[in-house]
C-alpha cells in the first residue's frame, strides 16, 4: 500500500499523484515493470545513464551467479513521458525531475513505489533525518563554451558572477585583448542540480536579464548553445562520460562544447582524463549517490539487505564490479571508508 499523504502540502501531493498512467517505453531497461521487491529509483539527470548502466550490469551479475530470486536494480530517468508506474501495483506519480522531486516521492511513498533518489548532494538542513544519504563518487561543475568560438580558455568565479548577473555582457569587458562580441550565458531548467551547483559556487543568488534556459543539462545540442558566444554550466563527469567513455545517444551529446578553466585550474585533467583535482575539492565539487529512507537501510529483511548489498560500503558498486561503472561515465571514486557510508542532516 502507498503511504498516506496527509503529511504532504496539498499542492505538492497533487503534484505526485495522478491516478491512472503507465510506464515509458524502454524505461526501466528491456521495457520491464519492476516487481514490487526490486530496488526503483528516481531522480538526477546527471546520473541517469550510470543508473541505467549499473541497472543492466547488476542484472547480468546476479544472472552470472545464478541468481534468480534476489531483487533487481531499476532506474527512472529524470525525463520523459509522464506519468510513470514505478513497480508493478503501484499509482501512478508525475515522474520525478531532479533530486528535490525525488526526495520529494521517497519521503511520500512506502518501498513499494520509490525505494531510492538518485542524488548529486549530500544532506541539507532541513532534509528529513530520517532520509539517509549514501555516497558513491564525487563530480563537479564547471563552465563550457563552444570550441573555437570567442571565450577564453579560463574564467575567475567573479567574472563568472559577472556574466550571470549581465553587468559584463560583451566578452572585452573581461578582459580588453578579449573580442567586443555578446557573451550569451544560459542555465538549464529550474530544478536542474547542474544548475542549483554552479550558481552556488559562483555566488549568484539573482539573474540578470540577459540568461536564457536551455531545455535539458549536459547537453550540447540546444540550438543556443551553437552560438559563437554561448556560456553554460555543465557536469565535468557527465561530459567525461560522453567523450572518453562513448556514453552518447542522439539526446545526451556534448555536441560543440568543451568544458573551460577557473582559477586556471582545468576541468579536465588532461593526463588521466578525470575530473580536475582542484574542482574535486573545491565548491564546485559535489558528491553523487543515492539517497533511502533510514527504516529501509537499517532493515534486516530482504529489502535491507538487498539495499545495502547494492549501495552499501561492502556492496557491489563500492567494492564490487559496479565500481568500473562509476569511473566509466566519468566519477571519481570516493575512498572504502566514504563509499557507501549514510549520513544524514
Amino acid at each position: 500500500m502507498l503511504r498516506p499523504l496527509a503529511r504532504l502540502a496539498p499542492a505538492l501531493a497533487a503534484a505526485l499523484v495522478l491516478a491512472a498512467g503507465s510506464p515509458a517505453p524502454a524505461d526501466p531497461f528491456g521495457g520491464r515493470t519492476p516487481l514490487s521487491r526490486d530496488l526503483v529509483g528516481v531522480g538526477a539527470q546527471v546520473t541517469d545513464q550510470l543508473f541505467n548502466r549499473l541497472s543492466t550490469d547488476y542484472e547480468a551479475a546476479l544472472t552470472a551467479a545464478g541468481d534468480p530470486n534476489s531483487p533487481r536494480l531499476y532506474s527512472w530517468d529524470a525525463t520523459g513521458s509522464s506519468p510513470v508506474t514505478p513497480k508493478l501495483g503501484a499509482y501512478a506519480i508525475t515522474r520525478p525531475n531532479g533530486t528535490a522531486m525525488g526526495l520529494l516521492a521517497l519521503n511520500g511513498y512506502h518501498s513499494d513505489t520509490v525505494d531510492f533518489v538518485r542524488t548529486t548532494r549530500g544532506p541539507r538542513a532541513g532534509d528529513p533525518p530520517t532520509t539517509y544519504f549514501v555516497p558513491l563518487a564525487r563530480d563537479a561543475v564547471t563552465w563550457a563554451a563552444p570550441a573555437g568560438a570567442d571565450a577564453p580558455a579560463d574564467l575567475t568565479p567573479a567574472q563568472l558572477r559577472a556574466i550571470y548577473t549581465c553587468r559584463s555582457t560583451t566578452w572585452d569587458r573581461l578582459d580588453p585583448a578579449l573580442p567586443a562580441t555578446p557573451i550569451r550565458p544560459a542555465l538549464p531548467d529550474l530544478g536542474s542540480e547542474t544548475r542549483t551547483q554552479f550558481l552556488d559556487a559562483i555566488g549568484v543568488g539573482v539573474l540578470g536579464g540577459c540568461v536564457t534556459t536551455v531545455g535539458a543539462e549536459n547537453q550540447g545540442l540546444d540550438p543556443l548553445l551553437v552560438d559563437p558566444g554561448a556560456v553554460v554550466p555543465y557536469s565535468i563527469g557527465h561530459y567525461l562520460g560522453q567523450v572518453y567513455g562513448g556514453h552518447t545517444s542522439l539526446t545526451d551529446d556534448p555536441g560543440p562544447l568543451v568544458p573551460r578553466a577557473i582559477n586556471g585550474n582545468p576541468a579536465v585533467d588532461p593526463a588521466t582524463h578525470t575530473i580536475g583535482s582542484w574542482f574535486a575539492g573545491s565548491a564546485f565539487g559535489h558528491p553523487v549517490g543515492v539517497a533511502v529512507r533510514e527504516s529501509d537501510w537499517v532493515g534486516t529483511d530482504t529489502h535491507g539487505v538487498a539495499l545495502r548489498a547494492v549501495f552499501g560500503r561492502t556492496g557491489w558498486i563500492c567494492q564490487g564490479s559496479g565500481a568500473a561503472d562509476l569511473q566509466s561515465y566519468g566519477f571519481l571514486r570516493f575512498p572504502a571508508a566514504v563509499c557507501g557510508t549514510p549520513t544524514h542532516s
